[in-house]
């Protein structure tokens, strides 16, 4: 039996395993993973130091110790990620919400909230962070959620049913804008939003472990250049959009340029709209469709 350790002397431990490892914040990851392994609040783990932990919470949490010195994400092993001030279910079937992802909410919302019965549809919707959000922000609003991964759709309508939103956005398993041509929606979406993958084959070799081990490539590879879903959303949005509909894009640092070749190539849009980000990166494209 192995001998029992406490509370202290696991989270000492578990700081030394992931700062050695070279985990950026390796102390305070540890702290939450203790408190995560202990069902306990931060602020409880010094009154907690001097207990004594049971064999299988300490193997719990050297298990997630282990596997956070591996370089899986902390997100995955928490099980939980905060977006846009919700909280949301994800494992490796979606790709972790980032903060600037935020940037489409707001501009989606900049769109539609003059409109009413409006139509949006969230492409690529991953752990449905996006659909979800617009959902509970806004009421009245048809949305869709668009992705290839059946086992993403399974953890978006987790989330959506843990936030109430369920029954109110339509979930819909196929490539891109392929699962509206059934539903003769030519001319009927108000918004069309996406997070595409955005990183190139070059790009991928580099990525930290994190990113490049263990989240879904598909949700992040966009091809050699990285931006071929932009131009492929570009063109099938042009069926779907209403007249002064647009297109809101995510994309990579440096990408704008291109994306901005890409629309004018395609036609159909008037001019761009480029969003930067809190850092002063070019992170987000509206594209209006033409009247």
């Amino acid at each position: 039996m192995p001998e029992l350790k406490t509370v202290g002397a696991l989270i000492v431990w578990a700081r030394q395993s992931l700062v050695r490892a070279g985990v950026s914040n390796g102390a305070q990851e540890a702290a939450w993973l203790v408190e995560h392994a202990l069902s306990v609040r931060s602020h409880q783990l010094v009154s907690h130091a001097d207990r004594l932990v049971s064999p299988a919470v300490q193997a719990c949490i050297e298990s997630l110790i282990a596997r956070r010195v591996a370089r899986e994400p902390l997100q995955y092993l928490l099980g939980t990620q905060e977006f846009c001030g919700l909280e949301f279910s994800v494992s490796p079937a979606v790709l972790i919400p980032r903060p600037e992802t935020e940037l489409l909410i707001h501009h989606a919302i900049e769109h539609v909230q003059r409109l009413s019965n409006s139509a949006i549809v969230d492409v690529g919707t991953g752990s449905g962070c996006v659909a979800i959000t617009l959902a509970v922000r806004l009421k009245g609003q048809r949305i869709l959620a668009v992705d290839r991964s059946p086992e993403a759709l399974e953890v978006a309508q987790v989330n959506a049913m843990k936030h109430g939103v369920r029954d109110r956005i339509e979930w819909l398993e196929g490539d891109l804008l392929s699962p509206l041509q059934a539903r003769r929606a030519a001319g009927m979406i108000d918004v069309i939003v996406s997070n595409p993958p955005y990183i190139s084959e070059s790009d991928w070799a580099g990525l930290e472990p994190e990113v490049r081990v263990f989240e879904p490539r598909m949700a992040l590879v966009g091809g050699e250049q990285g931006t071929e879903f932009h131009e492929r959303l570009l063109r099938e949005s042009r069926e779907f959009l209403v007249p002064g509909g647009v297109l809101v894009m995510e994309m990579g640092a440096g990408q704008a340029p291109i994306v901005r070749q890409l629309a004018e190539r395609v036609g159909g849009y008037r001019a761009l709209r480029i969003i930067e980000d809190a850092a002063g990166i070019e992170r987000v494209v509206i594209a209006q469709r033409m009247e």
